[in-house]
């Protein structure tokens, strides 16, 4: 299982805090760039012009409520849905 659809999985589960190393990890995954950063917000655009920002809490910790806001953003149900059905097709 790739690093990717671990942590797709583990934001999934709406944790209460998650890194904030793994949300940019996730974010450049699915094209996002940081942008600018000022204090402790960080914002990310992608090609497409979608806008997040997401502020550390504690120094490397972001809430749970920014990763309801990602989840959705970036359409991880779904994402994951279609990533176990190619594996399920590429295993028969």
């Amino acid at each position: 299982m790739s690093k990717l659809k671990k942590l797709v999985e583990q934001f999934l589960k709406q944790p209460s805090e998650v890194r904030f190393q793994d949300v940019c990890y996730l974010l450049e995954a699915f094209g996002f760039e940081e942008k600018k950063s000022r204090g402790s917000h960080h914002s990310f655009r992608d090609s497409q012009g979608r806008k997040i920002t997401v502020p550390k809490t504690g120094g490397q910790k972001v809430k749970g409520v920014y990763v309801q806001q990602i989840i959705a953003l970036l359409n991880l149900e779904e994402w994951i849905n279609e990533n176990i059905e190619q594996e399920e097709e590429q295993a028969n």
